[in-house]
């Protein structure tokens, strides 16, 4: 397993907002620095994915392949089977939205190290609507052989996980949200593909998120903390390879887990973690995020709403499954 530390100063959460995306492009510069078989590729989207620091850095390993998606990974993988490690990037409802069977035959079935970008993922898209609100990702990207998929929580945690994906063999999907949200990691916390963090310690149930949702469980528990519930938060930045062990150890300890998902529950974190839970520890499950339905247009904050998806929605059904089981 490939582990990062950060470099950047520590920034606290009430003072930092910023998207994503950013971190991404912060971390392929600085891959691209330590190693010069990095290239990058883009579908007409520079600035919307930020691998512009990357292209005015590095234009002579820089391609623009225009609106042609099946182009970028092809074009890709031919570039890995010469030796370059590949970062491709769009909006990821068109990669892997578009491309996805060129993903799997190309990069995944021949094993070369594409990392394939996702960015504007989710409903944190927001005014697009459900053309652009790509919920279906993570269960597309997990389902491919020897495919690493990836959601950072925030812009630190991107950057760390670019430069962990650039120093790992196997091909990668990087999932990244639009809009600004909080900055609640810090830059020299470990990142680890594969692994797991314990944000919050608990004893009474576990809250496991992924990419954005994970800040907005942290303050579901400051709120079931008042209500007496005293909840563990899990981080799965990497999705697949899974931690079923760190999943396991607190599924035992608490006797119930709830995951929340800016993406379908049907294949995505919540489909993972019923997978481990029924093989390693059959734990009951609450699974909170896009129930096999299509997004809906208007600003970040509201489809979120709409969805139930913010901090103090998640506290309602969070707490009726603990009183449930009493």
């Amino acid at each position: 397993m490939t582990t990062i530390a950060g470099q950047a100063p520590r920034l606290a959460v009430s003072e930092a907002n910023e998207p994503i995306r950013m971190g991404f492009g912060r971390g392929l510069l600085r891959a691209g620095e330590r190693d010069e078989r990095i290239v990058a590729l883009c579908a007409d989207l520079v600035d919307s994915t930020q691998m512009g620091l990357f292209a005015k850095r590095f234009a002579d390993r820089f391609f623009e392949v225009g609106v042609a998606e099946q182009n970028l990974v092809t074009v890709a993988s031919g570039m890995a089977a010469a030796g370059r490690i590949p970062f491709t990037s769009s909006y990821a409802a068109f990669s892997p939205g578009r491309n996805w069977e060129q993903i799997k035959t190309t990069a995944a079935l021949n094993d070369r190290p594409v990392k394939i970008v996702g960015s504007h993922a989710g409903l944190n898209v927001g005014p697009d609507g459900a053309t652009h609100q790509m919920l279906e990702d993570l269960a597309l990207m997990r389902v491919i052989p020897n495919m690493v998929v990836v959601a950072p929580a925030d812009s630190v945690e991107a950057e760390k996980a670019t430069l962990a994906l650039a120093a790992d063999p196997r091909p990668g999907y990087l999932r990244l949200a639009r809009d600004a949200t909080p900055v609640f990691t810090a830059p020299d916390d470990l990142f680890e593909l594969g692994r797991a963090r314990v944000l919050r310690q608990g004893r009474d149930i576990t809250l496991v998120g992924t990419g954005t949702m994970t800040w907005h469980l942290l303050q579901a528990a400051d709120e079931l903390a008042e209500a007496g519930v005293d909840a563990e938060v899990l981080h799965f930045a990497t999705l697949k390879p899974f931690d079923d062990q760190t999943l396991a150890a607190s599924a035992a300890k608490t006797g119930l887990v709830v995951t929340a998902e800016e993406a379908q529950i049907i294949g995505g974190l919540g489909g993972a973690v019923a997978e481990s839970l029924s093989e390693h520890l059959p734990t009951r499950l609450l699974r909170l995020g896009v129930h096999d339905r299509f997004g809906e247009s208007g600003k970040p904050q509201e489809v979120l709403e709409h969805f139930g998806l913010t901090g103090p929605q998640l506290v309602e059904p969070i707490l009726a499954a603990h009183r449930s089981r009493s």
